[in-house]
């Protein structure tokens, strides 16, 4: 049921992380605030295909 998700920078647009999320249960794209170390800097990343 859990689907591999990848995570990309808002700021960068640079694909830094993959988590997985249950595709049932949670409709909408999943953000989160994550380290990017191309920016060194805290930044919003978002579910990319």
């Amino acid at each position: 049921m859990r689907d591999i998700i990848t995570m990309a920078c808002s700021e960068c647009a640079r694909r830094n992380y993959t988590t997985t999320r249950n595709k049932k249960k949670q409709q909408t794209k999943l953000e989160l605030k994550k380290y990017c170390r191309h920016c060194r800097k805290h930044t919003l990343h978002r579910e990319t295909k």
